[in-house]
């Protein structure tokens, strides 16, 4: 695979060393990583890099923008992109997630993001 083929991810979570490991496990699976540390980050990104396919965000972050806020900007601006969330404090309702968004409560296995990823890649 070259790093032309490689599928780029967006992860955004407020705690630097949970979101420095999933972003190492999910470089080492292959994947182009971007970081974010709050919503209004991740938006940059997203404007900057229009080559993100798939993004993991944690619902509780500090802003005006909750992960699931995010989601639902995410899936009205740039519908094709694909959406985890999780959280260890809240389980939102299947009416919370906007369409075709994923929800995998903390602690996840890094394991089970890389296969979701992939799932959601192939589909």
């Amino acid at each position: 695979m070259t790093s032309t083929d490689k599928i780029q991810v967006l992860v955004v979570e407020d705690e630097p060393l949970v979101r420095m490991s999933i972003a190492l496990h999910l470089e080492n699976a292959g994947y182009i990583v971007f970081e974010a540390g709050n919503a209004d980050d991740a938006v940059d990104i997203l404007v900057a890099n229009t080559a993100i396919t798939i993004m993991f965000t944690d619902i509780d972050m500090p802003g005006g923008m909750n992960g699931l806020k995010l989601a639902v900007a995410v899936r009205d601006r740039w519908p094709p992109i694909k959406i985890i969330v999780t959280s260890g404090h809240h389980v939102p309702s299947l009416d919370q997630l906007p369409a075709e968004v994923r929800f995998i409560p903390k602690p996840y296995n890094p394991d089970r993001i890389v296969s979701t990823f992939q799932q959601m890649s192939a589909a």
